[in-house]
């Protein structure tokens, strides 16, 4: 079982969808350079971030697996493909984005060993 460990949701204005997240759902959003976490009891972490770039506005979610290199494999040979290899988050884990065949874009995470 490969669980839903993350999300990330995109914004080009940064403060007003971090307010809008903390209102709507009563979301603990604390600073952490270069995004904010948004967290509340019983829920996936996740971030709100602002690449500077496009895309601006996007949603995704991120799925543990112990090996990227290994799944990434795996995923291009049932029709989907790489967008971000596997990058390193200091401190925290290593992250890569891929294509399912739709086209929809998903993170796999690999925490680092403690």
């Amino acid at each position: 079982m490969h669980p839903v460990v993350h999300f990330e949701i995109g914004a080009k204005d940064h403060a007003r969808l971090c307010e809008f997240y903390a209102r709507a759902f009563g979301w603990d959003i604390t600073p952490k350079m270069p995004f904010v976490m948004a967290s509340g009891e019983g829920t996936v972490g996740g971030h709100i971030n602002c690449l500077g770039h496009e895309p601006h506005n996007y949603v995704t979610v991120y799925i543990m697996v112990p090996d990227l290199e290994a799944h990434l494999a795996m995923i291009e040979s049932l029709g989907g493909s790489r967008i971000v290899p596997p990058t390193e988050v200091p401190g925290m884990g290593w992250f890569a984005w891929f294509h399912d065949p739709e086209g929809n874009a998903v993170g796999l995470w690999k925490p680092m060993q403690k």
